[in-house]
């Protein structure tokens, strides 16, 4: 086992719906990544008082304010499951289907 490997599991799923702790945003988790995976440059732009722990989950969302869709990254401990309804970002037909619960189900692949 590699020194500092991570051993657990993402507290969110592919599909689920989640929102921002603090700021006004909610998306679908459409990709997980087991501890951070961005740039250098991108988590010190974070306040240092703000910055999260590197070593934890990140999820990437397609995610929607009350003006503007986009894709965010965010630790897992910024997260909570909302299960306001659906989420509105123009890509989620793309790679979802319908909505259950808090859930998307992922779309089925059609092959030729």
């Amino acid at each position: 086992m590699a020194t500092g490997a991570i051993d657990r599991q993402a507290k969110f799923s592919i599909g689920q719906v989640v929102r921002h702790r603090i700021h006004p945003f909610r998306g679908v988790v459409f990709d997980v990544d087991p501890e951070f995976a961005n740039s250098e440059e991108w988590w010190q732009a974070i306040p240092e008082e703000n910055r999260p722990r590197k070593d934890q989950p990140f999820y990437h969302l397609l995610a929607e304010n009350e003006t503007s869709y986009y894709h965010a990254y965010v630790s897992e401990q910024n997260l909570v499951v909302d299960d306001s309804g659906p989420v509105e970002h123009p890509q989620v037909g793309e790679l979802f289907g319908d909505l259950e619960g808090d859930r998307y189900r992922l779309a089925s692949i059609q092959t030729h």
